[in-house]
């Protein structure tokens, strides 16, 4: 059974183009990196030859991951989607910490958006889970390992 991973248009045109820069250039260059090792002779003792081959056996492992990743995308535009005030995937959030009146705003994207100084969270993270389907104005406790955490819904968008 194939299981959909909900991604950003962004997120997917971000893994594109990695995906380009590995096999167009990153890969001929590991290619090259191997025949010039080569030509230094034994292959046993040869460090660059071996560095090399590791190299390009981490490259085509993320090659074929993200491949993986963009047969199960599943992309969701939340700039297609009514508003209805709900938090679901994609939207930006923007919550008070009911305690500190701290706020903050983040976007819900998928795990390989996720990018904290950024302010996008993982969908699959403690605050995300939190949060999607509430509404603005509903107050949300998150457990963190510092204890139970209250936040206010700001703002809910669909950008």
């Amino acid at each position: 059974m194939i299981t959909h991973v909900p991604m950003t248009l962004t997120g997917v045109e971000k893994l594109k183009k990695e995906l380009e820069k590995l096999k167009k250039v990153k890969r001929p260059q590991i290619i090259a990196s191997i025949a010039n090792a080569r030509e230094h002779g034994d292959l046993k003792e040869n460090a660059e030859y071996h560095a090399a081959r590791e190299e390009q056996g981490f490259c085509e492992g993320r090659i074929q991951d993200i491949e993986t990743k963009l047969s199960i995308a599943q992309i969701i535009d939340v700039t297609k989607i009514k508003n209805t005030g709900r938090v679901i995937f994609g939207s930006t959030v923007t919550i008070v910490n009911v305690i500190k009146s701290k706020s903050s705003t983040y976007r819900i994207v998928g795990d390989d958006e996720a990018d904290f100084k950024k302010n996008l969270i993982s969908i699959n993270s403690p605050v995300a889970r939190s949060l999607i389907g509430k509404c603005k104005n509903d107050i949300v406790d998150v457990i963190t390992p510092s204890g139970i955490v209250s936040y206010k819904i700001l703002n809910v968008e669909y950008i």
